[in-house]
């Protein structure tokens, strides 16, 4: 489907994805679009590194490399030359990779191989977007069986999440973004709007509400700042659990037969 994404690929857009989007097609194709792409190297893309990696220095995750590489048109056999950024990781990854190699066709001007990695780290802010509107702003509904219908409830959660950005985006200006992100619950905050909405449609008259049509953008960013210094965190602080317990290991009779439940419950009615 990669083919259908690249007419979206706009002048100077910054496309940032994981490694599934790493083909030869899609990157040469953002490139003749004149965009710029943030992409993880796939290890079935073939690439040529040039040169030796050079330290650059540390992120939060590992430390940083950058070396040239090229890869090769396959329709026109044209060379294309590209930086290539490797995180040597301080832990490894679910797979159990030590190294992600991510690749940019930004300027060493436009970004830093330290900005590249830290770019590359919050495309997980995706991931948990997906995350949030599943768990807290129930985008999948199972029993919605009709797909435009299901279509549907998804782009309603998705609009959503825009106004939870939104809200969002103010609290951090207010409360600064490292307390918003490691503090603030997802859920607790969409309970609270659908708990108080209906209330407040009931005790707000209409009127009241035709104020926020004609405010610039930021008129209305302005007085978002303002209702955020209100907030009161602690009421929808995360709440943190304590470290996992390691499960006790299975024991198993060694004997290799298995005896079901029903067998049992029709020997005790014999």
């Amino acid at each position: 489907m990669l083919d259908q994404v690249l007419p979206t690929v706009r002048l100077k857009d910054l496309w940032i994805a994981d490694r599934n989007f790493c083909t030869l097609g899609f990157l040469f194709g953002i490139t003749a679009r004149k965009g710029r792409f943030i992409i993880r190297h796939h290890a079935n893309m073939p690439l040529q590194t040039i040169g030796r990696r050079r330290l650059i220095g540390q992120s939060e995750t590992g430390k940083v490399y950058e070396q040239k590489a090229r890869f090769m048109d396959p329709e026109t056999g044209r060379l294309k030359t590209i930086r290539c950024v490797t995180v040597k990781l301080h832990v490894a990854t679910r797979d159990g990779e030590q190294e992600l190699r991510i690749l940019t066709n930004l300027s060493i001007k436009a970004a830093t191989a330290l900005k590249v990695a830290n770019l590359y780290r919050k495309r997980w802010s995706v991931e948990t977007m997906f995350q949030e509107m599943t768990e807290n702003l129930t985008c999948e509904i199972r029993t919605l069986g009709y797909p435009r219908a299901a279509v549907f409830a998804f782009c309603l959660a998705l609009m959503a999440w825009n106004g939870m950005s939104v809200i969002h985006a103010a609290l951090r200006n207010v409360h600064s973004e490292e307390t918003v992100e490691d503090n603030l619950s997802g859920y607790y905050l969409a309970l609270e709007i659908s708990q108080v909405y209906h209330g407040m449609m009931i005790a707000i008259p209409p009127a009241e509400w035709e104020v926020f049509q004609n405010l610039t953008t930021l008129q209305l960013a302005t007085l978002l700042k303002q209702l955020a210094r209100k907030v009161s965190l602690k009421k929808l602080q995360k709440n943190t659990r304590g470290p996992k317990r390691r499960q006790p290991k299975r024991k198993y009779s060694g004997n290799g037969q298995h005896v079901a439940t029903a067998k049992l419950l029709a020997r005790r009615n014999e």
